[in-house]
């Protein structure tokens, strides 16, 4: 039944953003019993979070009917120090995506042209498509940015440039002086929107912020997340790196409170568990080594992956999901990204692995002709 009253025209351009299906709800759909279903879609760290994290986060649930600090300062003076900035170089948002969206309103105005990479993360053209912008999608070259071509589709009516390295969903990676060589040569008057949540996964991550410590490029937002490393992602923590003046604009728009304090405490702890993210980073270098070994044995084509996922090519990517999720094991189909023969398997420990790679041995097999009588 249509609405009695108009919406935003805005909003008939806008695609609704799909996540990697819950584990409660394939237990609901197909029978199955949640406990033996795995999901391996969504990106999560498959250690959970830190023990000091879980701690943290149990002491402050006795003063959850407190309000939260608005300005999140004690995790902010942290994480400024850890980084070598000023707090007003940071901004908390509700995931790195609350970030995205805080640029579309400081930014993107009815007809002003964003640019992204084909296989770019599905928020950014929502976020462009939200505020009425103009997307200009630049082909992809090998399944990751061709930075190149990006520069040569700015504008004088272009605002704002995305760019996530390592990339989701495709898990490419961007040379160090190519991406130097990119952030550099935007005009000063777009913004280059630099997408790292996958950044700690990187061995040798270029570090652009020295570029803001100088003050030097106004025009350099770098985006951040508590949900992969950290393995946080339920609390729905991300956050923005920039000149001050960038930050203190996009102040303006996040709403008061935006960053719980079982979030704020939980982050906190995070921050010192440095061998929790360490061994984060070795058991996903060991994941991703085994599905290489294994989809070659298999002849399966696959993008080397420099995050904590793999795209690997299947045939019909929607079949191999779905006879995947009747074996207990959630992926995530690629359809969504122009990509329907590929699936992204998000990497697990090392038992989760093992079981995802038998399913799917299981679901790409060929039927075993009957024998004739």
């Amino acid at each position: 039944m249509p609405l009695p009253f108009p919406t935003n025209p805005a909003l008939q351009g806008v695609p609704v953003y799909q996540p990697g299906r819950p584990i409660e709800e394939v237990a609901r759909e197909l029978g199955l019993p949640a406990g033996d279903i795995i999901k391996l879609a969504s990106n999560e760290n498959p250690l959970g979070p830190s023990r000091l994290a879980q701690a943290a986060m149990r002491k402050a649930i006795a003063q959850v009917n407190l309000y939260p600090d608005g300005n999140a300062f004690y995790l902010k003076q942290k994480l400024a120090a850890r980084l070598g900035v000023s707090p007003a170089n940071l901004i908390f948002g509700s995931g790195s995506n609350e970030v995205l969206e805080f640029v579309g309103h400081a930014l993107i105005t009815p007809g002003a042209e964003v640019v992204v990479s084909q296989y770019c993360f599905a928020v950014y053209p929502i976020v462009t498509a939200l505020f009425g912008g103009t997307l200009k999608v630049v082909p992809a070259r090998n399944y990751g940015h061709d930075l190149d071509a990006m520069l040569a589709a700015i504008t004088p009516q272009t605002r704002v440039v995305f760019v996530a390295n390592p990339n989701n969903p495709t898990g490419t990676g961007i040379r160090r002086e190519d991406l130097a060589r990119f952030v550099n040569a935007v005009p000063a008057n777009v913004l280059v929107a630099l997408d790292e949540s996958y950044i700690e996964f990187l061995d040798e991550p270029i570090d652009l912020l020295p570029e803001i410590r100088s003050g030097q490029k106004p025009n350099l937002l770098l985006m951040r997340t508590f949900s992969k490393i950290y393995g946080l992602a339920g609390l729905r923590l991300g956050y923005g790196i920039a000149d001050a003046g960038l930050i203190a604009e996009l102040e303006k728009i996040r709403q008061p409170f935006n960053i719980n304090s079982i979030a704020q405490a939980g982050a906190l702890a995070a921050l010192d568990d440095t061998a929790h993210a360490e061994k984060t980073r070795r058991v996903n270098a060991r994941g991703l080594k085994l599905y290489a070994r294994a989809f070659r044995k298999l002849g399966l084509e696959f993008i080397p992956s420099f995050a904590n996922f793999i795209l690997v090519r299947v045939g019909d990517g929607q079949r191999v999901f779905s006879e995947l999720q009747k074996l207990g094991v959630i992926v995530r189909p690629m359809g969504g990204y122009q990509l329907p023969e590929w699936i992204r398997i998000s990497i697990g420990t090392s038992k989760e692995n093992q079981r995802c790679l038998e399913a799917l041995k299981s679901v790409i097999a060929p039927p075993v002709a009957p024998v004739a009588a």
